[in-house]
């Protein structure tokens, strides 16, 4: 037999905590893509420290940018379910 979906684990049951979760992620993609605008413009922050700082911003959009989305679609869907393929898609993203 083959594997076709994975069951996961629900995030939080309540509305409210799935709304929460929500304005985190789009905290954290709106402070992330803050930071990479003002390094990218201001031509005076183009210094070692804040080139690391850039490349931070850019890894922490892209992690939580392959994962997240679809657990929310799904806590907010109320359903449970992840194909094997989007599985193997989100670690391909990630790693």
């Amino acid at each position: 037999s083959s594997i076709r979906q994975f069951l996961l684990l629900a995030f939080a049951d309540r509305r409210e905590l799935q709304l929460l979760h929500l304005g985190i992620y789009l905290a954290a993609l709106l402070g992330n893509g803050l930071i990479i605008s003002t390094i990218a413009w201001d031509h005076h922050l183009h210094t070692p420290m804040y080139f690391f700082l850039l490349n931070l911003s850019l890894l922490d959009l892209g992690c939580i940018s392959t994962t997240l989305p679809k657990a929310m679609a799904n806590s907010l869907w109320d359903t449970r379910a992840i194909s094997y393929s989007a599985c193997a898609a989100q670690l391909f993203f990630l790693f």
